[in-house]
C-alpha cells in the first residue's frame, strides 16, 4: 500500500513536471514564431515637385513729348481688375502718383502681385526698359502708370491688360494718350507744378477739381495767355503721349 502511493506520488509529480516543461516549451515555440514574423513595409510613394511656371515680360516706355519728363514708371501684374476708370474718382494711391509722381502707394497696393518701378525720371524722346516676373498664375493682367511731372495732375498709362493669351516672344505695342485725375485744379500756378519748370509741391491731400478721371485737354500757358501759368509753349503735349511695348520673354 505505502509502495503504491509513493509511486502514485512519483507519477503525479512526473506528470505536472512534464506540464510545466510543455507550457515552456510551448511559450518558447510561440516567441520564436513571433521573432519570425515579417513585419509590414509600408511604401510611402514619392509624388514628384512641378516647379511652379514663371511668366516675364519685358516692358518698354518711350516718352514722346518735347518738354514733359515722365515720372518713374510705375508696372504691376495683378487679377482682374482696374486700377482707374474715366469718369471714376481716382484713389489716393493714383492720386499720389499725378499729382506729385509718387508711385509707392500704388505699387503698394494689396491686388498687386508682382510689381516693379523705374530708378527715376524718363526725360523727353528717352526710353526706359523694366523686366517683370511673377509665379502666381492669377496674374495675367498690367498696368503701367507714370505722371507728366510738368502738370498739375495729368498722367498717361494703361490698366487692367490681358496678357493670358500673349505668346512667348510675342510683342504687342500701345500709343497712349494723358489722363487727367481730376484731383487738383490745372492752375499751373507757382508753386504747383512738381516738375523742374516749378519745382512745387506735388501731392496735396485736398481735392479742388472735379474729382473724376478724365482725358486731359492739355495746357494752357503763358505763351497761350495764362499771365498766371508757370509753364510755356514748350511744356504742351499732344497725344499720343508714351509709347508702352511690351514682350512676353518666358
Amino acid at each position: 500500500m505505502l509502495t503504491f502511493i509513493t509511486q502514485k506520488k512519483s507519477t503525479n509529480k512526473l506528470t505536472v513536471q512534464l506540464l510545466i516543461a510543455g507550457v515552456f516549451t510551448l511559450g518558447l515555440a510561440a516567441c520564436n514564431d513571433n521573432d519570425n514574423v515579417a513585419k509590414e513595409v509600408v511604401v510611402v510613394p514619392v509624388v514628384p515637385v512641378t516647379p511652379a511656371m514663371e511668366y516675364s515680360y519685358s516692358v518698354t516706355l518711350t516718352n514722346l513729348t518735347y518738354a514733359q519728363p515722365l515720372s518713374p514708371v510705375a508696372i504691376a501684374l495683378h487679377g482682374d481688375a482696374k486700377m482707374w476708370q474715366v469718369g471714376q474718382s481716382a484713389s489716393v494711391a493714383l492720386e499720389k502718383l499725378a499729382e506729385g509722381g509718387d508711385n509707392a502707394d500704388f505699387i503698394a497696393l494689396t491686388s498687386n502681385m508682382a510689381t516693379m518701378t523705374s530708378e527715376g525720371a524718363v526725360p523727353p524722346g528717352a526710353s526706359v526698359t523694366l523686366d517683370i516676373s511673377t509665379t502666381e498664375p492669377m496674374a495675367t493682367y498690367l498696368t503701367v502708370a507714370t505722371m507728366l511731372v510738368n502738370t498739375n495732375d495729368a498722367f498717361s498709362g494703361l490698366t487692367g491688360v490681358d496678357l493670358s493669351t500673349l505668346t512667348l516672344n510675342q510683342e504687342k505695342s500701345w500709343r497712349l494718350n494723358v489722363y487727367d485725375a481730376g484731383t487738383e485744379q490745372n492752375s499751373e500756378a507757382v508753386g504747383t507744378i512738381p516738375g523742374p519748370a516749378d519745382g512745387g509741391v506735388g501731392y496735396d491731400a485736398t481735392r479742388n477739381d472735379i474729382d473724376l478721371v478724365g482725358y486731359h485737354s492739355g495746357v494752357v500757358s503763358k505763351d497761350d495767355g495764362l499771365s498766371s501759368s508757370v509753364l510755356t509753349q514748350a511744356h504742351r503735349f499732344d497725344n499720343p503721349a508714351v509709347k508702352l511695348t511690351i514682350t512676353r520673354t518666358k
